[in-house]
C-alpha cells in the first residue's frame, strides 16, 4: 500500500521540550553510549550519527565484499537498549542504514523478534540516486566526473523522519540524511512544524549540529581540555528542544565532561563554511545564534533565524580512485633533511618514482628539537598530483593542493617521520613492488634507519565527489508497518534560495558588526595564540574548515583585525596560496576560515598524516604571536 504524506500535525499534549539524546558521532564511537543515555536519565528520542563522508566509502567497500552496507554496531547497541526504549516510549532515530536502510531495518526487526519484542521499525529510502542519469558535476570545482560512481546519495532532511514517527515508528532507520535532520525530524513530529516555520526549524538545525558529533559538544577534543573534568568518562550530549526552536544543550548528571558556552561554540564552528548554513529543510543563520550559560552543564541557544532552503539537495558521490600504499621511516639526530634526501634516492633507485600515478612525500618533525610538528615535505620530495604525472614541488605544504610555504625551518638534532605514499590504478605496482623496495634499502640508507610500517599490499581508496540535484527530483519514501508513504517535496511558501546562497550575508553585515580595533595589531607580548583563543578544525570534502574564537569578548576586535587571510597564510605556511574564505561571526566572538583544496580529493583519498585537518587548529594555536594585554 502506498500513501502520500501531508504536513505533520502537532502531537497533542506535548508542548515541549523534547529531549533528544545523542549516542554516537561516528561509526566506531563508544558502544556503551546508547545504554548510558537510556539509563542515565529521562530522554524522549535516542539518536546517533554514523555517516561521515568517509563512512560512505567504507560501506561501499563492504558492500563490494558481500558485507552489509549498513553500520552493524547499531544492532549491538539496539540489543542493549531496545527493550527499555519500548517500555519507556523512547523513539530511536539513526542514520545507521547507510547504503542499505531497508536491510538494516530488517535486521532490527529480526533482532526484536529474537528478543521477544514487538517493535514498529521504519526505514527511509529515496536518497540513493544510483544509477545516475548522467555524470555528476563537482559542486566545488565544476568538473564533470569521468570515473564510474560507486554510490550517489542525496542528503535528505527531517520531514521523512517526522512522517515515520507520525505513523507510529518506534525505530526509524535512514540512509543519507543531514546530520542535523536527526534532531529536526523529531522536532517536526513533536511540535508539528511545517515548511514555513523557518525560525524553529533553523533552531533545531543548530541544536542538531551541536550534538551530532557526540562528546565534541561536552568537552571532547576541546582546546581548553584541562578545564574539562573526568574527560575519560565524558557524557554524551542532550538537546532539550522547545517549540520556538530554542534549545538547551546538556548531559546526564554524574557523567564526565563539560557543557559550557566554550564547548558549544567549538562545536558550532566545526565543519561549517558561510554563516548561512544550507540544508534541505531550512537555511540556518549561524550569525544570529545567541548562547547563554544557564547553569552548570546547561547552555541555552536562542535567537536563531531561518531562511528558505536552497532549491537543490547536496549529493555525496563516491568512486574508486585506485590503490595506495604508505611506508613510514624514522629519521633521527643530525642532518634530517639530508637523511630524507638519501632515503628517497635509495628507494627511487629500486622502483622508479615516475612509474606511479601519484607520489606524496611528507616530512613531519617530532618533539621540541625537531621543529613545530607541522608537516613539511622534504627538500627533494615531489608529488605527482594528477594522472598526467605533473610534478608539484612540495615546499612546506604537505598536501596535493598546490600551496607553498617555508621548507623545514630547522635542520638540527631531532626526530622526524618520513612518510612516502604511492597511488596507482594498478594494485601490484602500488603494492609490494613499492613496499619491498623500501625495506630493501634497510642496510644501505641513512644512519639510524628504521621504519614503522612492514611491507604490505596496496589497499583500494575511494574518492568523495560533492554534487547536487534538483530537490524536486528526489522522492523520499517511508516504509512502516507494511505501508509505503511517499514524502513529496514541500518547500516553504516564500522564494527559495539558489545555489549561490552559500555566500556571506548581503552587505557584509557580519564584518560591519565587528567593533573596530584601535590598537596596533603587531604590538603586545609574544605568546602562543592558544593562550587567548580556541580553535576547532575539520574536513569538508577536499576543503579544510578552521574556526577560531576568543573567550573574552573584549579581545574579539583584536582577533578580527589581526587574523586576516594573509596573516593565516603567514602563521600556517602549509595553506600556501590556496584560496581561503574568511567569515566573521561576531555573535560567537569567532572567525571561520575555509581553506579550499587543502585536503586534495578528500579524506578517503588524502595521503596526508592529518588527512581530515583535525589538528590544523591546534597547529595555529601553537604559533607565537604578539598579544595585547
Amino acid at each position: 500500500m502506498t500513501a502520500e504524506a501531508g504536513l505533520v500535525p502537532a502531537q497533542a499534549g506535548r508542548p515541549g521540550p523534547i529531549r533528544v539524546a545523542n549516542c554516537g558521532g561516528f561509526y566506531g564511537d563508544r558502544l556503551s553510549a546508547a545504554e548510558e543515555m537510556v539509563e542515565g536519565g529521562p530522554i524522549d528520542v535516542l539518536t546517533g550519527d554514523w555517516l561521515a563522508e568517509l563512512t560512505m566509502s567504507i560501506l561501499a567497500g563492504n558492500r563490494l565484499k558481500g558485507r552489509p552496507g549498513y553500520a552493524r554496531t547499531f544492532l549491538t547497541q539496539m540489543e542493549q537498549v531496545l527493550g527499555t526504549c519500548l517500555d519507556r516510549g523512547i523513539r530511536v532515530v539513526a542514520n545507521a542504514g547507510g547504503l542499505d536502510p531497508a536491510g538494516c531495518a530488517e535486521a532490527v526487526s529480526a533482532l526484536a523478534e529474537r528478543l521477544g519484542l514487538r517493535a514498529a521499525v521504519a526505514h527511509v529510502t529515496g536518497d540513493d540516486l544510483m544509477p545516475l542519469a548522467g555524470p555528476p558535476v563537482n559542486a566545488d570545482t565544476g568538473e564533470t566526473l569521468r570515473a564510474t560512481p560507486l554510490t550517489a546519495n542525496a542528503y535528505l532532511g527531517g520531514r521523512p523522519i517526522a512522517v515515520a514517527l507520525e505513523h507510529g515508528a518506534d525505530v526509524v532507520v535512514t540512509g543519507r540524511v543531514t546530520d542535523a535532520a536527526l534532531v529536526t525530524g523529531p522536532g517536526m513530529w513533536w511540535f508539528g512544524w511545517n515548511p514555513d516555520d523557518l525560525d524553529p526549524l533553523a533552531g533545531s538545525v543548530v541544536a542538531g549540529h551541536v550534538i551530532e558529533c557526540g562528546c565534541q559538544a561536552t568537552g571532547g577534543n576541546y582546546a581548553f581540555f584541562e578545564e574539562v573534568p573526568d574527560l575519560a568518562h565524558c557524557g554524551f550530549p542532550i538537546a532539550e528542544l522547545y517549540a520556538d526552536g530554542s534549545s538547551v544543550i546538556t548531559k546526564h548528571p554524574g557523567t564526565g565532561g563539560l557543557v559550557s558556552t566554550g564547548t558549544v561554540t567549538a562545536q558550532l564552528l566545526y565543519e561549517i563554511a558561510s554563516p548561512r548554513y544550507l540544508g534541505p529543510d531550512v537555511t540556518a543563520r549561524f550569525d544570529t545564534i545567541r548562547l547563554e550559560q544557564e547553569g552548570p552543564d546547561r547552555v541555552r541557544i536562542t535567537g536563531v533565524r531561518g531562511e528558505p532552503p536552497p532549491d537543490t539537495l547536496k549529493v555525496a558521490v563516491t568512486y574508486l580512485g585506485g590503490y595506495r600504499n604508505t611506508m613510514t621511516l624514522v629519521l633521527t639526530g643530525l642532518d634530517i633533511a639530508a637523511k630524507s634526501r638519501i632515503a628517497q634516492e635509495a628507494i627511487w633507485a629500486r622502483v622508479p618514482r615516475e612509474s606511479f600515478e601519484q607520489v606524496h612525500v611528507e616530512l613531519t618533525p617530532l618533539g621540541a628539537d625537531g621543529g613545530s610538528g607541522s608537516p613539511s615535505p622534504s627538500h627533494t620530495g615531489t608529488a605527482h598530483i594528477d594522472a598526467e604525472h605533473t610534478d608539484a614541488e612540495h615546499t612546506g605544504t604537505g598536501h596535493t593542493g598546490g600551496g607553498r610555504g617555508e621548507v623545514n625551518r630547522r635542520d638540527d638534532a631531532g626526530t622526524a617521520l618520513l612518510r612516502i605514499t604511492v597511488m596507482d590504478p594498478d594494485p601490484r605496482r602500488a603494492g609490494r613492488a613499492f613496499s619491498s623496495a623500501v625495506v630493501e634499502t634497510g642496510l644501505a640508507s641513512y644512519p639510524g634507519f628504521y621504519g614503522l610500517t612492514p611491507p604490505g599490499d596496496a589497499s583500494p581508496y575511494g574518492v568523495y565527489w560533492p554534487s547536487s540535484v534538483d530537490a524536486r527530483a528526489v522522492l523520499p519514501v517511508v516504509t512502516v508497518n507494511g505501508i509505503r508513504v511517499e514524502v513529496p517535496y514541500a518547500p516553504p511558501s516564500g522564494p527559495l534560495l539558489g545555489e549561490q546562497a552559500g555566500g556571506p550575508p548581503p552587505g557584509g553585515a557580519a564584518d560591519a558588526a565587528i567593533p573596530p580595533y584601535a590598537g596596533d595589531v603587531a604590538a603586545g607580548q609574544v605568546a602562543p595564540l592558544g593562550t587567548v583563543a580556541g580553535a576547532r578544525s575539520g574536513d569538508k570534502g577536499g576543503d579544510a574548515n578552521l574556526g577560531v574564537w576568543v573567550r573574552d569578548p573584549a579581545r574579539y576586535p583584536w582577533l578580527a583585525a589581526f587574523l586576516t587571510v594573509d596573516r593565516l597564510r603567514e602563521l600556517l605556511p602549509e595553506v600556501g596560496d590556496l584560496p581561503i574564505d574568511r567569515f566573521a561571526l561576531p555573535n560567537l566572538h569567532a572567525l571561520n576560515f575555509v581553506v579550499h583544496g587543502l585536503l586534495g580529493r578528500g579524506v578517503a583519498a588524502s595521503p596526508l598524516l592529518d588527512a581530515q585537518a583535525k589538528a590544523l587548529g591546534e597547529r595555529l594555536r601553537a604559533v607565537c604571536v604578539p598579544i595585547p594585554r
